[in-house]
């Protein structure tokens, strides 16, 4: 009802957002007023940065059902975009020292999304020498010198976070959102397929597909610069599952990241996604198609994973550390400690004691109800499509290097005899088809056990990273 109400009251004002002309025309006199308020003129790269989002305007205005919410809350999302590149600009230009911060061993937290990175991201970022930056540090930059003005920017961003739960419940019982909690990159980067869970964009989808994300991730590197000046240096801890398409620029850029790879069936994560993309496409638009938001999500998903794993074969092992989501959330005393031993921090008692608080609510199955079923999926498909990048490797070349844990009363072994990878256990050894890095170990048959085994597989050594009883089939299957 709240939002009816304020559709009906916004009518009027955000008629722009039927006339992709006027809407550029309109973007295009915020942007001048946004710059001459910040006491800086833009450059080439702010100008282009302008037109871009222009561009998503325009693309949104050609939406022929969107409502004046959304249109309202993209339009504010691009001036606060604009306003905070043009502070980290200017802060950047009368402190000449600030571009000399040192951005070392970040870690991002990477994977199909709804597959607990939050989580994860407070599990690290809550640590004694790292730190997460918060979502009101990301929407409003700025130095730790003025706490009045540190502030009045945590109150902004609060606000906002709450308005956007009262207009959508729904959105915030699958992924609430806080200010003073860590945020996504995504808050900072502009380049990125999150756009397209408000509307069905085609336009900027195709656009998104050939540019070049470096430009995003510089800008991050500047406002983590920003955020840290003047402050004890620690390792920041970032989060985005779409980073996950971008290894090889993120090493570009941040030469040495380490990355933690969240793996969960795709099937359940795909779904999952498709319910939050549901809850945010109806507040921007007044018809909603969930079979276009499950082909949609399936396609953009299953390439972000497949351009994952070509870029990681060129990565060192080191630099992955591979979480099962199973493994996570039923035993996190257990495989917490083995994710920072990977990651060369420590874990000392504070993070043992405060376990428990974090993980419990996250960790445990919430209310919130999904299907493939409902957005036109069926698991064949999905399986179909996140095997797409599929390479067979021969099994020559191929050994299993880890034990099954997590199956009571069965002393299953994952081995690898000459030239036949297999799982050993009660009912004998199996054959399996390997894929690339990162790619699905699958199709494992004739074992009466039924289980899901995780795990992945990095020049030519599968790793099993998990094994999940749940999803309990007549035949094993081994895969992300």
């Amino acid at each position: 009802m709240r939002r009816m109400v304020l559709n009906a009251a916004l009518g009027r004002t955000t008629r722009a957002r039927r006339d992709p002309e006027r809407a550029l025309a309109n973007w295009r006199t915020s942007a001048e007023e946004i710059a001459a308020a910040a006491d800086i003129e833009p450059d080439t790269d702010d100008n282009a940065f302008s037109a871009e989002l222009g561009f998503l305007l325009q693309c949104l205005a050609r939406v022929p059902d969107l409502t004046p919410v959304g249109w309202n809350l993209r339009l504010e999302d691009a001036e606060l975009r604009y306003e905070n590149r043009l502070r980290v600009k200017w802060i950047h230009a009368n402190n000449p020292l600030v571009a000399a911060e040192p951005v070392d061993r970040p870690v991002f937290i990477v994977g199909l999304p709804r597959t607990a990175t939050a989580l994860v991201h407070r599990l690290l970022s809550r640590t004694e020498g790292h730190r997460g930056p918060l979502l009101w540090e990301l929407q409003r930059t700025g130095l730790d010198h003025d706490p009045l003005s540190a502030d009045r920017a945590r109150e902004a961003v609060a606000r906002r976070s709450e308005a956007l739960r009262r207009l959508s419940p729904a959105y915030d019982s699958i992924q609430p959102v806080h200010a003073e909690q860590p945020g996504e990159s995504s808050a900072v980067m502009w380049r990125t397929y999150l756009p397209l869970a408000c509307a069905p964009m085609q336009e900027y989808r195709t656009w998104l597909e050939q540019t070049d994300p470096i430009d995003d991730y510089t800008y991050l590197r500047q406002v983590l610069q920003v955020l840290q000046y003047g402050r004890p240096r620690k390792r920041w801890i970032l989060r985005f599952p779409g980073h996950v398409a971008h290894l090889d620029v993120i090493r570009q850029v941040f030469p040495q990241a380490s990355f933690v790879w969240m793996h969960r069936d795709p099937a359940t994560a795909l779904a999952s996604f498709c319910s939050l993309a549901e809850a945010l496409t109806t507040l921007h638009c007044k018809a909603i198609d969930p079979k276009w938001i499950g082909r949609t999500w399936l396609g953009i998903l299953a390439d972000a994973i497949a351009r994952g794993r070509k870029h990681r074969r060129a990565l060192p092992e080191s630099a992955v550390v591979d979480v099962s989501y199973h493994r996570l959330v039923s035993d996190p005393h257990r495989f917490v400690p083995q994710v920072y031993e990977r990651l060369g921090a420590a874990w000392a008692y504070e993070d043992q004691a405060g376990l428990n608080d974090l993980i419990g609510p996250a960790g445990r199955e919430s209310a919130h109800q999904y299907s493939l079923e409902r957005y036109g999926l069926s698991a064949g498909e999905v399986e179909a499509a996140f095997d797409d990048a599929l390479e067979v490797l021969p099994a020559d070349r191929v050994r299993v290097d880890r034990e099954v844990v997590g199956l009571p009363g069965v002393p299953a072994v994952v081995a690898a005899e000459r030239g036949r990878p297999g799982l050993v256990g009660p009912a004998g050894h199996v054959d399996v088809r390997v894929g690339a890095v990162g790619e699905r170990v699958r199709r494992v048959v004739r074992l009466r056990i039924a289980v899901h085994v995780e795990a992945v597989v990095h020049r030519g050594v599968a790793r099993v990273v998990g094994v999940d009883e749940r999803h309990a089939q007549h035949h094993v299957q081994i895969g992300l």
